[in-house]
């Protein structure tokens, strides 16, 4: 078949295939790139954006006019600039319109153009659109001249190579793309911050990005949520690529046992997200939600989540924000800068758009120079005329025709032709004294605004100043508040980062019931009183320990088995007053016959100090808090015991002080701490107090500070309080002084604690009843005193257990 190819032909070329294919991809991932995918740094558009603006500008349909029919605006911009498929264009003007798409949106829709739950917008035949009052703004100025334009696809029309935007729209409004071997993804941002952003430019030309992001704080989404943190930012802002973290604004209602989602992160589809949150919770990956609600409506999004009774609401918002209402948001913010794609920094951007704005400003002030300057030269010439206006009359009324006249006007005036034109056409209603007083101040008016237009287009820092004027107006006119706030990144999403720190009242009983309770729930009153409900019980279960601590904190549990575990407080259900709460052995693997009788908060511990415990029959120990460092979760063991005997109490010393130990029947000791050797967890301990037969330990109580005063409090709900003076010291292992009167009214001694005058007690009763009062409600009374009444209590109900809220 070779021999058939004509020698002569100069228009066959022989070339390699691989070269041209390669030729051929990169032209057209260049068409892809320049032409279609990725937007122009300088208006922020990509190419059928911009059409879509400008035919509709060229239409009219601005944001005074009446919606139009968003099929005729997709076959205009098709048919006169946009030569692609209609559903191309139609979707790029449906997001042009979508309030959840767009911070600001460019388009003002009307009928239904999709949602955040994934649903396409209707048919264009059956929605209308015109342009907002924002997308103007993309136009403003665009018949001055201030933009070069282009033919379009058939030669017949022209269309704008740029907008001549006043609104720095990249940043926005944002952009996303992928073209061939690359991608754009610029997030939206707020307004007033990208324009004083602009303006600190303006006046600081060499500021840094740093200095540029005391304005613009970060990206601003139009749904809303929150960004993690300010790394992810910085690195997008300073090298033009990041990742931050955005994650779903979240209310807990306990009351009502609900978690609300307001706020979804950006470009989250709403209903697939729900649909996998249930699925989660049917697969048992997510646990405490009993239904899930779409409630949202126009006015935004509420997803209500119900959750089942007794679930941690806290534990349930930290699992749903791990698995689905948190997700990474990547910056790459990339553009088309003179034709090319460059990945750029926060400034560049910035400086790109001022760059922009200057040409434009410039070609502008050009152009109504050259208008302004024409019309004075026609004005010189008409009020010239004015002063000879008998001659020009006549001449003009003894000329054959118009043409003559303008050459008699030129020789005898040296008008110009523009000039002498323009006189030959005025009436002579124009020669009215009023008339000519008004030319005089147009003229006078023309003189200052050339002035003015000149000096713009000399000096730079006059037309800086115009675009730092403009910029301004576009604040006052379109600014608003930021919606997506930005909070404290504090690393890998745990229980803890979400749970707010709050001070709680934790309830055990003897069946192992456990529960945590709000300490606000429980109001201060006055001593004596029978208090309110705090827990329900089931029969045959008692109250066997009440403790204040913050949800926060880390917490050393120690049983009358002399065993230790370690919890965190916000691991501990939180429930109502009258609920009976949950099985302890869901967080701490008890015993069936194990109680909770010591409770330590570890963030008590600092530098060398030592757990001192006493037991039941008098003995007591001091530990290194350092051997308490790794408790596994089946616990360690604290303190050996003997048979019969039980732990009953726990304190941290340090070492310097004196320990008191108080007994059921109102004896107590006091002697220094140092007589207790330190020992290992194995240990059984030392003899603490002697006791008579029928007596046992009631608490033990660190004393660090004499001014401080000890509370002992007996069961029937009687109490005082002590100096600690009062207490003389004496050796280990001695019988004490009396302290509380253990009368048939007192009962037991049922705890001893050191309080001072800010602080409050809480006491709580067997059956669940409990009281919270300050501790100088309780009168200050000598030992060997019977003490007053700090809680009522009814027939066979006991104060069970005491502890204190300090100041």
């Amino acid at each position: 078949m070779s021999s058939d190819i004509p020698e002569t032909t100069d228009q066959l070329r022989t070339v390699r295939i691989e070269d041209e294919m390669e030729q051929s991809y990169i032209d057209y991932a260049m068409s892809v790139i320049a032409g279609r995918a990725l937007p122009d740094v300088r208006d922020g558009l990509k190419p059928v954006q911009k059409r879509i603006l400008y035919s509709m500008g060229e239409a009219n349909i601005t944001s005074n006019a009446g919606h139009r029919k968003c099929s005729n605006i997709v076959g205009d911009t098709m048919g006169k600039y946009h030569p692609h498929g209609d559903s191309s264009i139609y979707d790029a003007l449906a997001r042009m319109a979508q309030e959840f798409s767009l911070r600001y949106p460019l388009v003002d829709g009307q009928g239904n153009f999709g949602s955040v739950d994934g649903d396409p917008p209707a048919a264009m035949r059956y929605t209308e659109a015109r342009m907002s009052p924002v997308g103007e703004e993309m136009l403003a100025d665009i018949d001055k001249e201030t933009v070069d334009f282009q033919a379009n696809y058939d030669d017949r029309l022209t269309e704008p190579l740029v907008l001549p935007t006043k609104l720095p729209n990249l940043l926005l409004n944002g952009s996303s793309g992928i073209a061939v071997g690359m991608s754009t993804n610029i997030p939206p941002h707020n307004l007033g911050e990208v324009v004083d952003g602009l303006i600190r430019l303006i006046e600081t030309p060499d500021c840094t990005v740093s200095d540029l992001m005391e304005d613009v704080q970060g990206p601003d989404f139009p749904t809303g949520a929150n960004i993690v943190g300010r790394s992810g930012i910085y690195d997008a802002y300073t090298t033009g690529r990041g990742k931050v973290r955005v994650r779903a604004e979240i209310e807990i209602e306990e009351s009502e046992g609900k978690i609300i989602v307001t706020e979804l992160p950006y470009q989250e589809n709403k209903a697939r997200r729900i649909k996998r949150i249930a699925d989660d919770v049917n697969d048992g990956t997510i646990e405490g939600i009993r239904d899930i609600r779409d409630e949202s409506d126009r006015d935004g999004v509420r997803v209500v989540i119900e959750l089942k009774r007794g679930a941690n609401p806290d534990v349930v918002k930290n699992q749903l924000v791990k698995h689905h209402l948190e997700r990474t948001f990547s910056i790459i913010m990339l553009a088309l800068v003179d034709g090319q794609p460059r990945i750029l920094d926060l400034k560049q951007l910035l400086k790109s758009f001022l760059d922009h704005r200057r040409d434009v400003v410039r070609r502008r002030s050009q152009h109504e120079l050259d208008e302004a300057s024409e019309r004075a030269h026609v004005l010189e010439g008409r009020l010239l005329a004015l002063e000879n206006t008998d001659e020009v009359v006549e001449i003009v009324r003894n000329a054959e025709d118009r043409s003559a006249a303008k050459t008699g006007l030129k020789s005898a005036f040296d008008f110009t032709e523009r000039q002498a034109d323009h006189i030959v056409r005025m009436q002579l209603g124009s020669l009215t004294s009023l008339e000519t007083e008004a030319i005089e101040d147009e003229y006078d008016d023309l003189t200052v605004e050339i002035e003015r237009l000149e000096t713009i287009l000399t000096d730079e820092s006059e037309l800086l100043g115009v675009i730092k004027d403009e910029l301004c107006e576009i604040k006052a006119n379109y600014d608003d508040d930021r919606r997506t706030s930005i909070v404290e990144d504090v690393g890998t999403v745990t229980h803890e980062d979400l749970i707010p720190e709050e001070e709680s009242i934790v309830v055990l009983t003897e069946s192992n019931y456990v529960k945590r309770m709000s300490l606000s729930t429980f109001d201060a009153q006055h001593r004596g009183g029978k208090g309110i409900i705090g827990t329900k019980l089931k029969d045959g279960d008692r109250v066997s320990t009440v403790f204040h601590a913050s949800t926060h904190d880390y917490l050393l549990c120690f049983t009358n088995h002399g065993q230790v575990y370690q919890l965190k407080t916000y691991d501990l259900p939180k429930m109502g007053r009258t609920a009976r709460g949950k099985s302890a052995v869901n967080v701490l693997n008890l015993a069936s016959d194990e109680d909770v009788t010591a409770i330590v908060n570890t963030d008590a511990f600092n530098g060398d100090q030592w757990l001192t415990m006493v037991t039941k029959q008098g003995y007591i120990k001091r530990t290194p808090t350092d051997d308490f460092n790794n408790i596994l979760s089946t616990g360690i063991r604290a303190v050996s015991l003997e048979e019969g005997d039980e732990l009953v109490d726990v304190t941290v010393t340090d070492g310097s002080g004196d320990v008191l130990i108080g007994t059921e029947g109102g004896c107590s000791i006091r002697f220094s701490e140092d007589e207790v050797r330190p020992m290992g967890r194995s240990a059984r301990g030392v003899n603490g107090i002697k006791l008579t037969d029928d007596d046992r330990v009631a608490g033990l109580v660190s004393v660090v500070d004499d001014d401080n005063t000890l509370l002992t409090v007996t069961e029937h709900g009687y109490g005082k309080r002590t100096p600690l003076e009062a207490y003389s010291p004496q050796s280990r292992y001695g019988k004490g002084l009396v302290d509380i009167k253990t009368t048939e009214r007192n009962g037991g001694v049922v705890a001893l604690e050191a309080v001072s005058e800010g602080d409050d007690i809480v006491l709580m009763s067997g059956d669940g009843q409990i009281v919270r009062t300050h501790a100088n409600e309780v009168s200050v009374q000598g030992r060997n005193t019977m003490g007053v009444r700090v809680m009522k209590t009814d027939g066979d109900d006991r104060v069970s257990t005491v502890d204190v809220v300090p100041e």
